[in-house]
């Protein structure tokens, strides 16, 4: 029999010798390596005990907390697959992940358990427990008997072990499948890249319904045996009281720029920090100069997305190169990219073009959605990301590649993706709109802001307060448009074809 391929089994590898080391600290508790072991051990015992069909989705929106984390790992470990779902869905959004995934389990803050036990039910799902911050809920009450002694599934490298929802720009969202191999593989080349060591302390202030805090953050203090200082949010006070003890911090862009606003962020408070990354949106270079400037470090920017996790990086090691603001980066070892023109072909390294990527951490496909898979991978295996991107250009080595833009007109605001078409729709069924369009324009804060422009029908007046009122009933809150503009009618080309660079352009500002 080779190897167990289950992710739970590659990550424990790198857990200490000594499993009695605290491994995460909160601002109120503490759990050691043991713990991680015992606890991700009776949540898989009680989800085993249920038995669930292979392959079975386990469905979660819960706040952040270790217990949570406990869950995804009990999950994988299970042979399991696991589906985060964002804290911010509401009950319209959440209906279609269920309708699609068809969890076998169901686990939520107890706050929701009203209307998704109703949804549930409308999807047959017989298992829904409830999973509070503080660690309490109907989940933690069932596990409380269950064997903290399990022996992890054996898993195959390709066996599935989390799908994570990717709105398309139809509007219509996609769960990337991704497998054991595909987890491991990232952790283990980012492990390596990044330099952990066991010394390490994370600072984990993420959330963990995506990649950039579930997998990325998490497993690569997993893997290194590393502890984590663990956060439910950004929170400047915390941040600043708990980075004199921290070495590795991640972040999406808005932490940057909150740090560098408080004048108590100085070169001390870094003293012990090795690594700063920022991820899932966009650095502005002043965020970067202004950084550098005050504390010494030159944050190490890369890029990655749901379906293939980390592809390129900024070196960690000066022997492989600086830090270039703006760029992503290098390739990550074993993992292929290429810009390349529509027609697949290739383009000069100063060239804007289609970037695409190869390699083991790459998803197998999207969920019950073969055409759209068939679609998004080239005839010889390559993934299209829809990213717009050049290697080399204005000074950066042609190794290094630069994401320019995207091409189905994906907004980032605060590191979460937006994808337009979806509240489009939502603001079109509204009473007394005739169209919309939803662009995302320049944002100190959030990289982006989700703007509206809003052509009424003719004889009704609309009140922008309203609307926003309105739409925070239907979509998360980071979907709501910051800002609704009423217009006649929208500027089209000849083909009719709504101009959203010339929105953007018009509303910038």
């Amino acid at each position: 029999m080779e190897g167990n391929a289950n992710l739970y089994a590659v990550l424990a590898g790198g857990f200490p010798q000594d499993r009695s080391q605290v491994a995460i600290e909160t601002p109120d508790q503490t759990y050691t390596w043991n713990d991680i072991d015992a606890l991700s051990g009776k949540f898989a015992s009680l989800l085993h005990s249920l038995q669930l069909p292979q392959g079975a989705r386990v469905a979660v929106q819960v706040e952040k907390s270790p217990m949570a984390l406990m869950l995804y790992l009990a999950t994988v470990r299970a042979g399991y697959v696991y589906l985060p779902l964002n804290t911010a869905y509401k009950a319209t959004e959440v209906a279609y992940f269920f309708g699609d995934a068809e969890p076998s389990v169901i686990v939520c803050d107890s706050a929701n358990l009203g209307w998704i036990s109703e949804l549930a039910a409308k999807i047959g799902t017989e298992h829904v427990f409830t999973l509070d911050h503080d660690g309490s809920g109907t989940l933690a009450m069932a596990a409380a008997d269950a064997h903290a002694d399990f022996h992890t599934v054996h898993s195959g490298p390709d066996d599935l072990a989390a799908i994570l929802y990717t709105s398309g720009t139809t509007g219509r969202s996609k769960g990337a499948m991704l497998s054991h191999r595909n987890l491991a593989s990232n952790a283990q080349v980012l492990n390596d890249f990044w330099g952990w060591s066991s010394d390490d302390v994370l600072l984990h202030m993420l959330p963990i319904f995506h990649v950039h805090g579930l997998f990325v953050a998490s497993h690569g203090a997993l893997l290194a045996g590393a502890k984590m200082i663990w956060l439910p949010k950004l929170d400047i006070d915390q941040a600043l009281n708990y980075l004199p003890r921290c070495t590795v911090m991640m972040g999406v862009p808005t932490y940057y720029v909150r740090l560098l606003a408080d004048d108590r962020f100085t070169r001390e408070v870094c003293r012990n920090m090795r690594l700063f990354i920022s991820g899932s949106a966009p650095l502005l270079m002043e965020t970067f100069d202004e950084f550098h400037e005050r504390t010494g470090h030159t944050i190490l920017e890369r890029y990655g997305m749901s379906e293939t996790i980390m592809l390129t990086s900024n070196p960690y090691g000066a022997k492989l190169g600086e830090r270039i603001g703006g760029t992503v980066g290098m390739p990550l070892p074993g993992v292929s990219v290429r810009v390349v023109d529509d027609a697949d072909g290739p383009v000069a390294a100063g060239t804007i073009g289609n970037v695409q990527v190869k390699g083991p951490n790459v998803f197998s496909g999207y969920w019950r959605m073969p055409e759209k898979t068939r679609e998004e991978f080239t005839a010889d295996g390559w993934f299209r990301t829809g990213d717009l991107g050049l290697f080399g250009g204005d000074g950066a080595p042609d190794t290094y590649l630069s994401i320019v833009g995207r091409s189905k007109d994906l907004i980032i605001t605060g590191g979460y993706n937006v994808y337009p078409k979806e509240i489009e729709l939502i603001i079109d069924a509204l009473p007394g709109v005739n169209e919309s369009a939803v662009i995302g324009v320049p944002d100190p804060d959030f990289g982006e802001a989700v703007v509206a422009v809003v052509v009424p029908r003719e004889g009704h007046t609309l009140n922008a307060a309203d609307m926003q009122a309105t739409l925070k009933t239907m979509l998360a809150n980071y979907k709501v448009p910051k800002r609704i503009h009423f217009v006649p009618e929208l500027v089209r080309n000849t083909m009719g074809k709504v101009q959203k660079n010339v929105l953007r352009e018009r509303y910038a500002q």
